[in-house]
Formats: structure tokens, sequence, C-alpha cells
């Protein structure tokens, strides 16, 4: 699962080749892809399987009473996080590539924002406090796991549910608990990196924690494939089908080196992120 390095990572000029296509192509592109229909063939039925056997067996072990119970060096909810969220990742066709290491104990992971698919691969890697959208708790699987692996939900736009998300992610980081946010406030379409907003970087000062950012990325050969962020307008469900049919590729997450800790300027702490992860990535929002 681990593997490599972050220079193989660094591939600017291919990056931004990549990056050229109009958002609306992946739709053109999944309509013209005659392989579909056998990936759909056999990809379905092991989604559904998944379903079936591991909503049952999330539900065992997430439960209050066995959820500490110990395997290996983790405790059994974070072993059963993990594996379905990797087992999703590989049913969607998805190689996960890791690169670093994730910080361990309480951290603020900091990432860049492309898909759905990104709390699911940071939970592959480990189980992570999210704050996400409040409307990811009525999609289907992925809010249900993202509900029961303690995900924080914010309404955008509302200042009071900002007060008391970072008054949560306070709460879970001096806990010892790990919390990941996207600071960019919201998904992309791959070809270019966000401002960071710095307030939430406020979080981490206030629980004397350290600031983790985590470049990710899905395609082939070091470049994002356009076929995985939303198109325009495109709805929860119909990505998820397109995604689902979706030739094989590359899911990667980089974990980098841990920013630090600037009380008098947060907002040296977000740019140093961004900085870090485009690095890695190789485009900005130019």
């Amino acid at each position: 699962m681990a593997g490599g390095g972050d220079a193989a990572a660094h591939q600017t000029s291919a990056n931004m080749a990549g990056m050229s296509h109009p958002i609306d192509l992946p739709v053109a592109r999944a309509s013209g892809d005659r392989l579909r229909p056998l990936r759909y063939a056999w990809r379905v039925p092991q989604l559904v399987l998944h379903g079936l056997i591991a909503v049952p067996l999330a539900l065992f072990a997430l439960n209050p009473l066995l959820a500490r119970l110990r395997v290996g060096r983790s405790t059994l909810d974070k072993f059963m996080i993990r594996w379905w969220s990797g087992r999703l990742l590989r049913i969607f066709g998805f190689r996960i590539r890791r690169f670093g290491t994730p910080l361990p104990g309480a951290v603020l992971y900091v990432a860049n924002h492309i898909s759905w698919l990104d709390i699911e691969l940071m939970h592959s890697q480990r189980p992570v406090h999210f704050v996400a959208k409040s409307e990811i708790a009525g999609w289907p699987f992925v809010g249900w796991l993202a509900s029961r692996a303690g995900t924080i939900f914010h309404r955008r736009g509302n200042a009071d549910s900002l007060n008391l998300v970072m008054a949560t992610v306070v709460e879970r980081l001096r806990a010892g608990e790990p919390v990941g946010v996207f600071p960019e406030g919201g998904s992309g379409h791959g070809d270019k990196i966000g401002t960071f907003h710095a307030r939430i970087f406020q979080t981490a000062l206030d629980a004397e924690v350290a600031v983790q950012p985590v470049a990710l990325r899905y395609g082939r050969d070091g470049r994002q494939d356009p076929g995985v962020p939303f198109g325009r307008k495109e709805s929860f469900f119909a990505n998820f089908l397109r995604v689902l049919g979706n030739p094989r590729m590359d899911a990667e997450v980089h974990f980098l080196e841990p920013v630090a800790a600037a009380p008098e300027a947060r907002r040296r702490m977000a740019e140093e992120s961004r900085t870090r992860i485009v690095a890695v990535l190789g485009y900005g929002n130019d």
C-alpha cells in the first residue's frame, strides 16, 4: 500500500497538460468508453456484496461495547473503517499508493479537495474525524460511513455552524483524536488548488497539535485524471456511477512534512501548507 517517494510525484508540466480539458469532457469520455459496460458488470456485484457484508460488519464493529477491542496495534472500529474504505476504493478500480507517513496521535490533517473519494482515501490509511459539508450525511454508503466514523458536519455559509465546528475540532484534538479538513472550503475540478482559508488552522494552535499537509491525486503516471472530479452541475449519484465505470488508476495520498506553528500568523501556516501540496501535485491556481 505504501511505496515510492514524494519526488516521484513532481511532474509540473505533465500535470498542467493533463488539466487542459474542459470540465464537461469526462461525461463525453464516459459515453464513448466501450469497456465501461464490462467494468460495471464486474464491479457492481462486488459493490452490492460489499454493502451486504460490510454494513452489518461495520454496525457490529462500531458498537460502543465492541469498538475498543484490540486488533493488532489498532482497535476494532478503526480497523473496520480502514478496511471498509480501502475495499471500496479497490472496487472502484483504484490502486492505493501512499507516500510518507501520517503523524500519530492528535494531528490536524489539511488536504486539497478533489472528490467525495478523498475521505475514503484518507480513511484507508488512518481513520480521521473529518470536517465535511452537511450534504454528505445524506449520500448513500459514503454518508452513512462518514457519520459512523465521527465526521463533523458543517452547514456552509452558517456562522453559528462554523463556530460549533471549530469548538468541536478543538475538543476532538484535545482528546487525542486526529481531525482532517479541506481548507479550500469545497472540491475543485482537479486542475487547480484554491486559497486555503486560515481560520481553521486556529484549532491546531488552540489544541497545541501539529499540522500535517496531505496531497491527494487520482490518475496515472503522476497526472490527475479529469474523469474523477465532479463535472459541471453533476450530482453525487451521477459522479458515483461514472467513477465506478472508469478505467483503473492510482489513488495517491502523500503525507508531507508538518508545518511549524505560527501563533502570530495562521495565514502563514495556511499558505505554507498549500505551497507544500502544490509542490507535490505540480499545479496551483494559475
